[in-house]
């Protein structure tokens, strides 16, 4: 009795889940007939063509992306950096030993030619001094009294009361006597030599950059003092390599970034080292400023200053260096023409920085280029390098507007 109960209500179970399991496969194949049947979106960079009847894709170009060539004047340059300096400087130094008095000047202070730095103890070679005078003044007397004895004794072999070898003897004695006063004249004028020295004097003008010793002490012989230096003429002594130095020569030009100094500055080579230095092989160049620009933004010695030294210069058109591609035997440009884009070959110059402009950060390194072909390129609208390669023919126009058209003449491939 109870399995004939049971049978219909499993029965009916049975159909329930065949009916859900078919709704849901429904649901399933809506939603993948949604999803296939959907249209696709565009890509922003590429729409189909409208009227003008191109069957292929129309590449749109940002303003970035292209730009126009046109004459410019190129500079090839190095990069130098180093520290500045002043070209004229001193180190006061103790000439004689002795207690150091009377420095007063400290770091900052301005010094004229000639004047009194510091003091030395003098009452040391004040004494010396006078004893060499004195030990000259008791020669002087002695060479009177020989002087004497020698003109009695010239007078006496003429009248024949002496021989003419005694008159010998007292001619040298008169000789030594002269040199013994010679010599004590000389000690005395080295001994006030040594007293003059007691007074330290600034050797040039201009102002004290270090303070080296302090009143009170006891130096030595050449023992530091304080150190001048004239900020009116500053230099940086840059070093290269020696395969860039053969192209470095007098009187070019360098645009200089000095730390602290928002303005670019201007110098230029002022000398050249002859010898390259042992071991890193780099060659010193010497680029000296403008004292104009020195006095108006207040270089101080020690600041480093990094920038570029021109050494060639030239005019001629000019493409941004990523625009030149490479991937063809020989380089190429990717000029617009009548709406579509040409491969140029070309044959490439000088490599640098517009000469004609202080801020190049927009524009980056150009270089020289010239069409294998012979058309001109000047006015001529080329792809910048961030749009990368595309094929010859491939037809382009500016974003919202209508195909692009070169500005002169018609380019022609040239591989």
């Amino acid at each position: 009795m109870f399995p004939l109960q049971r049978r219909p209500a499993a029965a009916s179970r049975a159909r329930r889940t065949r009916l859900l399991i078919g709704s849901l496969l429904l649901l399933v194949a809506t939603a993948l007939a949604f999803l296939l049947l959907r249209p696709k979106a565009q890509t922003p960079q590429v729409v189909q063509a409208q009227a003008s009847g191109n069957a292929g894709p129309v590449i749109e170009l940002q303003a970035q992306d292209h730009t126009v060539l046109r004459q410019r004047t190129l500079q090839r340059s190095l990069p130098v950096s180093g520290t500045l300096r002043a070209v004229r400087s001193a180190l006061v130094k103790a000439r004689v030993s002795g207690e150091l008095q009377e420095l007063t000047l400290r770091e900052g202070d301005t010094v004229q030619l000639g004047q009194v730095i510091a003091r030395i103890d003098p009452a040391e070679y004040a004494a010396r001094l006078r004893q060499s005078k004195l030990q000259a003044d008791a020669a002087k007397a002695q060479l009177d009294i020989n002087q004497r004895q020698y003109q009695n004794n010239e007078a006496l072999v003429q009248q024949g009361f002496i021989s003419s070898t005694a008159l010998d003897a007292s001619l040298a004695q008169l000789n030594a006597a002269r040199a013994n006063y010679q010599a004590a004249l000389a000690a005395a004028d080295v001994a006030q030599k040594s007293a003059d020295d007691t007074v330290l004097r600034a050797p040039m003008s201009g102002q004290i950059s270090q303070r080296l010793t302090q009143p009170g002490e006891r130096v030595a012989i050449d023992a530091r003092i304080v150190e001048i230096v004239d900020l009116s003429q500053m230099e940086i002594e840059a070093a290269i390599s020696a395969a860039d130095s053969v192209s470095v020569r007098v009187g070019q030009q360098a645009r200089l970034q000095v730390e602290g100094v928002p303005e670019t500055l201007t110098a230029r080579v002022a000398r050249i080292n002859p010898s390259a230095q042992t071991g890193s092989r780099s060659v010193l160049v010497y680029l000296k400023l403008d004292p104009q620009d020195i006095a108006r933004t207040g270089l101080r010695q020690g600041l480093f200053a990094q920038g570029a030294l021109a050494t060639e210069t030239v005019r001629a058109v000019a493409a941004p260096a990523s625009a030149v591609r490479y991937d063809k035997p020989q380089p190429y440009l990717q000029v617009l023409d009548q709406g579509q884009v040409r491969h140029v070959s070309v044959t490439l110059g000088l490599r640098g920085l517009d000469a004609n402009q202080s801020d190049h950060g927009d524009e980056g390194e150009l270089i020289a280029v010239r069409a294998s072909n012979g058309i001109p390129l000047e006015g001529r609208t080329v792809l910048q390098g961030v749009v990368g390669a595309l094929r010859d023919g491939t037809p382009v126009r500016e974003a919202s507007a209508a195909p692009l058209k070169a500005e002169a003449g018609t380019a022609t491939p040239g591989h």
